[in-house]
């Protein structure tokens, strides 16, 4: 069975209708998102065409968008790359994070529902065991997941839509920080956000989600500087 049988078996009913070219799509971006191709990491096309087990013009469609969305950068004709993050890139993006997120935050607080926050803690918990056990790949998807939820609650659909598109940019060297300082150098502001977002105090969390972003970004910084990490 391809990669695109299997996405569709494994997906909810709605998946198993998205044409091939979508599903090659998310499963390169989530292998970019996840950081399972690292920043500055080479690789030729025919090399994603038989790791994804599709065929090439659905891949060279996927790699179009992910080049146009800058999660990925042609390196020559046959081969592409993660984008590798300078300081002054990842101050943009931490001014983006913080000013988009902080807000995407606040408007949750004012109309997430019970059935949403029981979903978010739920998340949370799976984040917390990953990271007691050291697992690098459900920590990262955790993470992505209780942020992309948390958004879904904020009902704007253009901020959240941004917010989402700015992990593409800094979630694989979330995965370079992982493989250097462990899951459990990782602090979060979850708890926090979810107190807040419980009691409605839009105050809280939005301030919740900025030092959240604030202490994250800071360790990729840290990896980007050559500085030696936590502890």
């Amino acid at each position: 069975m391809n990669m695109v049988n299997k996405q569709a078996v494994g997906s909810d009913a709605a998946a198993v209708k998205l044409p091939a070219h979508e599903i090659v799509y998310r499963a390169l971006r989530d292998r970019i998102l996840f950081g399972d191709l690292a920043p500055g990491e080479a690789v030729t096309i025919q090399g994603l065409v038989q790791a994804l087990g599709a065929g090439m013009t659905p891949v060279r469609e996927a790699i179009r968008r992910l080049i146009s969305e800058g999660a990925l950068r042609f390196q020559d004709n046959r081969r592409v790359s993660v984008p590798v993050l300078s300081l002054a890139d990842l101050d943009e993006i931490v001014f983006l994070r913080i000013t988009v997120e902080a807000q995407l935050a606040r408007r949750a607080a004012g109309q997430v529902t019970t059935e949403a926050l029981a979903r978010l803690t739920q998340i949370d918990h799976a984040l917390d065991r990953a990271i007691a056990s050291g697992d690098v790949q459900g920590y990262l998807r955790q993470n992505y997941l209780f942020h992309a939820h948390l958004y879904a609650q904020s009902q704007a659909p253009v901020m959240a839509a941004l917010a989402d598109g700015l992990w593409l940019r800094f979630g694989p060297s979330l995965r370079v920080v992982c493989g250097r300082f462990g899951t459990q150098s990782l602090p979060d502001r979850h708890k926090d956000l979810l107190l807040a977002l419980g009691a409605g105090d839009a105050d809280a969390a939005e301030e919740a989600m900025r030092q959240d972003v604030e202490q994250g970004m800071d360790q990729i910084a840290q990896v980007l500087a050559g500085l030696p990490g936590p502890g």
